[in-house]
C-alpha cells in the first residue's frame, strides 16, 4: 500500500466526528485522573491512575501523530497555531512522572492538557482567539485606567493618609485600598471613615466608581464583544471556504469522471463503427 492511501486513511480518522468525540472524551478522563490525585488514596489506585496516566499519554501521542502525518506536507501542520499549541502540550506530556524533583513541575504541565478542549472545541477556540485580539485594545483602556487609579491614590493619600495610614498610607497602599473600592468590597466603610473628617468626600469616592466601574468596565466589555463579533463572522467565512472547496472538489470530480465516460463511449462507439465497416 503506497504513503498516498495511508495518508487518506489519516485523513479520514482526523476527520472523523466519532474520533473528534473519543479524543474530547480522553481529555476530560486525563482531567478528572489529576483531580483524583489529589485525595489521599490506597496504593492500587495509585498505581492503576499511574498506568491510566501513561495510557493517555500513549493515546495523545498517537492521535498527534496521526494529525501530522494527515497533511500533505509536514510543514503545513505547523503552519496552525491550535496545531502547534496541541503539539507543546503532548511533548510536554512525555515528560516521565518519576522521583526526581521534577516530578512535581511535570504534574503540574500535564495539567495543561485540559487546555487541548480549546483547540477541538470551535466556539471555545473564538473566545480565546477573540480574547488574544481584544488584548491589543484593552491594553489601552486598562493603560488609562491606571492613569485615573493613580491620580486618585496620590489625591487619597494626601487628603486622608491621617485619618487611617492602614488604608491611604503610600501610593502602593492607597492603589489598593482603590481596588478594593472599586471591586465594592466593604466601600462603603472606607467612605464613611473619611466623611467623619471630611463630609463631601463622598463626591471623590462616587466619581471613582463612576470611571472604574461603569466607563471603563463597559468600555473592556464592549470591545471583547466587538471583536467576538468579528472572529465570529471569521470563523463562518472559514466554514463557508472549506464547504466552498469541497463542493469544488467533488464537482471537478464528478466532471473528470463525466469526462472519462464521454471517452470511453467515444471510444465503444469508435470500435463498433470499426467492426462494421
Amino acid at each position: 500500500m503506497t504513503w498516498t492511501a495511508f495518508q487518506s486513511k489519516f485523513q479520514h480518522i482526523r476527520d472523523n466526528k466519532v474520533f473528534e468525540l473519543f479524543v474530547i472524551s480522553v481529555i476530560i478522563l486525563s482531567s478528572l485522573l489529576i483531580g483524583v490525585r489529589t485525595y489521599n488514596l490506597p496504593e492500587t489506585a495509585i498505581t492503576f491512575l499511574w498506568v491510566m496516566d501513561y495510557g493517555v499519554t500513549v493515546f495523545f501521542l498517537i492521535e498527534i501523530l496521526i494529525r501530522m502525518a494527515a497533511e500533505d506536507r509536514l510543514k503545513d501542520f505547523f503552519k496552525k497555531g491550535w496545531n502547534i499549541f496541541d503539539f507543546t502540550i503532548v511533548v510536554v506530556s512525555l515528560i516521565p512522572l518519576d522521583d526526581s524533583e521534577y516530578a512535581l513541575i511535570a504534574r503540574m504541565l500535564r495539567l495543561f492538557r485540559v487546555m487541548r478542549l480549546i483547540s477541538f472545541i470551535p466556539e471555545l477556540r473564538v473566545l480565546v482567539s477573540a480574547l488574544i485580539t481584544a488584548l491589543p485594545r484593552m491594553g489601552y483602556v486598562a493603560l488609562l485606567m491606571f492613569i485615573i487609579f493613580y491620580l486618585y491614590a496620590v489625591i487619597g493619600n494626601l487628603m486622608f493618609a491621617d485619618i487611617n495610614p492602614k488604608l491611604w498610607g503610600d501610593l502602593g497602599i492607597s492603589l489598593l485600598t482603590l481596588f478594593r473600592v472599586a471591586t465594592f468590597e466593604d466601600w462603603t466603610d472606607v467612605m464613611y471613615e473619611t466623611m467623619a473628617v471630611y463630609s463631601l468626600s463622598w463626591i471623590y469616592y462616587l466619581t471613582f466608581i463612576f470611571f472604574s466601574a461603569f466607563v471603563f468596565l463597559n468600555m473592556m466589555i464592549g470591545i471583547v464583544v466587538e471583536v467576538l463579533d468579528e472572529e465570529h463572522k471569521k470563523m463562518l467565512a472559514e466554514e463557508e471556504e472549506v464547504v466552498h472547496q469541497q463542493e469544488q472538489a467533488y464537482q471537478d470530480k464528478l466532471e473528470g469522471e463525466i469526462a472519462a465516460l464521454h471517452e470511453k463511449l467515444d471510444r465503444l462507439l469508435a470500435e463498433r463503427s470499426e467492426v462494421r465497416s
